[in-house]
């Protein structure tokens, strides 16, 4: 289908009467092109959420959109250049991400600025850094309440230190990633404070009843987010005389994105952050962001034009952005977050792959990759020119998203299957490795998520306590080979920080009184300096091996072509249920990767293999060659094979 020129009329506004004001011709030239890229997908979407004021909101984003790009730095403009000629620059191996909260990794985002070189030795190219745009004082959500998007945390530093890092990150090859919370601000935020005060263009922000009528029909089918310390979704507000929506705590406000004034406050956020140097944009709370009554306001069709007119602003302004969706959702859910139908590959760039984080704990507790090859394998196909995720755990806690078709599908009882994990992870299971926290425990539905670091989930804080050995290498073995297959499997890996060293759960969150009610601050912890001196000065240790196993992976990532992220990874049906097996068919030959997810070593007939890679292989994490024409080959406890015909 042809799209309209950039000249053509909207409204009563044509392209060039919104480009008046550009006088430089080279400009003017490049925002005609760009307007007439992505002008018509902005209007689309405008007409389909707002159809009584979709081009005067046209209107409005477009002046906009061009006076943010004549606010955007030289050499922002050059990063934009290189990211036009190369698109895919999310999707390459040597993508390798890092997350952390700037406070608990340095203290300050100056102090971070010196720890940089950290950083690019570990071979990082993304730095997530968790919310730091200016919370409500206290109790914040982790500082998802916020109070203004174009200010810094006070004890973090200012704005300008915030462009100072993003420069240098940038200088280092590293993209700098923030997250934007779309769907609540603080009570704090100035449009809240003049909703309260009676100013009724912001009291149109928000929602807010002066009545149950209206939030007990939508409370009919609203689930509840945080129910031990956040229970139901509206809250009483003595000041501004209403119950307001606020999905996730009292002190967070749910916005009203089908206000027009609402779209274009955000978008001239985005604008902000990206001219500050922010590269990747995390959409908080993406998934909750449309209302619509009998539902469970979650993926509704809006969210997806929404985040459609915020893309298309942003490619204008700064083609060398990106959004990242935060959308912890079922996968028929989640693929439209990349975009389907009309929105293929024109909403975000980036989505987190929860299932598979969830599939790998799932495989390492019952020794069997059976599930993970029936939840994989039924995950639609992702438009090529995005990415996943991948990670083994993040801030968050970890939910047991297993469906009941998925359970069922491989022969198991979902509901005892999603206990047995929750016993599992919390210790509770006889002869379990590992020690996380039970968090959200729901008594109705026996709901309970998991809290813990990557280390004491895999059962190194149980080792190291027992000082067993075996016990110590094999959880060395587990940490490897979880983030062996993120690693692998396509998009961008995600390595929460401190992991790479086998930081254990901090405990010490219970003694502050900000955290102690809120157990995930027992996987945020603060950065063991000292640990990354000793894994670095004694590489026998579990800490060192640990370290020297991810810089490895992340070296042999960077040479791989095959793990370019527009080739999805596929389920080979294994012949036995304690191998996992993955197929990505790249342009330069295939590769098979091979995890053994139990401590025992097992049999591979070969045939499988051979089918796809010939009677050869080589093995990308060894070094070494294969012959696969025998009819088997054993794999160690814990193994992970990256094999790939010889070239």
């Amino acid at each position: 289908m042809s799209v309209p020129p950039a000249e053509s009329p909207v409204g009563d506004t044509s392209a060039e009467t919104l480009l008046s004001g550009v006088s430089d011709p080279a400009e003017r030239r490049t925002l005609r092109l760009r307007l007439g890229r992505y002008g018509p997908d902005l209007l689309d979407s405008l007409r389909a959420v707002y159809p009584d004021a979709a081009e005067a909101t046209y209107e409005r984003l477009v002046r906009l959109a061009v006076d943010a790009h004549a606010a955007r730095s030289d050499d922002l403009r050059a990063l934009d250049e290189a990211r036009l000629l190369s698109p895919d620059w999310l999707q390459q191996p040597e993508m390798v991400g890092y997350v952390t909260y700037a406070d608990r990794y340095a203290g300050t985002l100056g102090a971070l600025a010196d720890r940089l070189d950290y950083l690019e030795g570990l071979g990082v190219t993304y730095l997530h850094l968790m919310p730091l745009l200016k919370p409500r004082p206290g109790e914040s959500d982790g500082g998802y309440a916020v109070m203004d998007y174009r200010a810094v945390r006070d004890d973090l530093g200012t704005m300008a230190d915030l462009s100072a890092l993003a420069a240098d990150l940038r200088g280092r090859g590293i993209s700098l990633v923030l997250d934007l919370v779309l769907n609540h601000v603080a009570r704090e935020h100035d449009w809240a404070v003049r909703a309260r005060a009676g100013e009724q263009r912001y009291r149109d922000y928000f929602f807010l009843y002066g009545d149950r009528t209206q939030p007990d029909l939508y409370e009919e089918a609203l689930p509840e987010i945080f129910p031990d310390f956040a229970p139901g979704n509206f809250t009483w507000d003595d000041e501004a005389n209403a119950w307001v929506w606020t999905t996730f705590n009292s002190y967070q406000w749910d916005v009203n994105w089908a206000n027009p004034d609402v779209v274009v406050e955000y978008a001239d956020v985005i604008c902000f952050l990206a001219n500050a140097g922010v590269e990747v944009l995390r959409l908080d709370a993406i998934a909750f962001i449309w209302k619509r009554l009998g539902t469970d306001c979650q993926n509704q069709p809006e969210v997806h034009h929404l985040t459609r007119i915020l893309r298309s602003v942003l490619r204008i302004v700064a083609p060398a952005a990106a959004f990242k969706a935060e959308a912890i959702v079922g996968p028929s859910d989640l693929i439209r977050y990349l975009g389907t139908g009309q929105h293929h590959g024109k909403v975000s760039d980036l989505a987190y792959h929860n299932s598979l984080m969830v599939q790998l704990w799932s495989a390492l507790a019952s020794r069997s990759a059976r599930l993970m090859e029936v939840a994989l394998a039924a995950f639609p196909a992702k438009p090529s020119t995005t990415s996943w995720g991948t990670y083994v755990r993040c801030h968050d806690d970890i939910g047991w998203a297993v469906s009941d078709a998925d359970g069922l599908a491989a022969g198991l009882n979902p509901w005892q299957h999603r206990t047995f994990l929750s016993d599992f992870y919390s210790g509770a299971y006889p002869g379990s490795f590992a020690r996380g926290l039970v968090f959200q425990h729901n008594p109705v539905t026996n709901d309970r998520r998991i809290s813990g670091t990557l280390a004491s989930l895999a059962g190194l804080e149980l080792a190291l306590s027992t000082n067993d050995p075996w016990r110590i290498a094999d959880a060395v073995a587990r940490i490897l080979l979880l983030t062996t297959v993120v690693m692998g499997y396509g998009g961008v890996p995600l390595l929460y920080m401190g992991d790479e060293i086998g930081m254990t759960n901090d405990l010490s969150y219970a003694d502050r009184p900000e955290h102690s009610a809120d157990n995930r601050w027992a996987h945020r912890p603060r950065m063991d300096w000292d640990r990354v001196a000793a894994a670095a000065a004694h590489p026998d240790t579990a800490e060192g091996r640990i370290s020297a196993g991810v810089r490895h992976l992340v070296d042999v990532r960077k040479r791989t072509p095959h793990l370019h992220a527009s080739v999805e990874s596929r389920i080979v049906v294994s012949p036995d249920p304690r191998l996992l097996l993955l197929r990505r068919d790249h342009p330069l030959g295939a590769m098979v990767q091979i995890y053994n997810v139990s401590e025992s070593p097992v049999y591979l007939a070969l045939e499988v293999v051979r089918h796809i890679l010939g009677d050869r292989a080589d093995e990308k994490l060894s070094g070494h060659s294969y012959d696969l024409t025998p009819a088997s080959m054993l794999i160690a406890p814990y193994q992970a094979l990256w094999l790939v015909a010889p070239r």
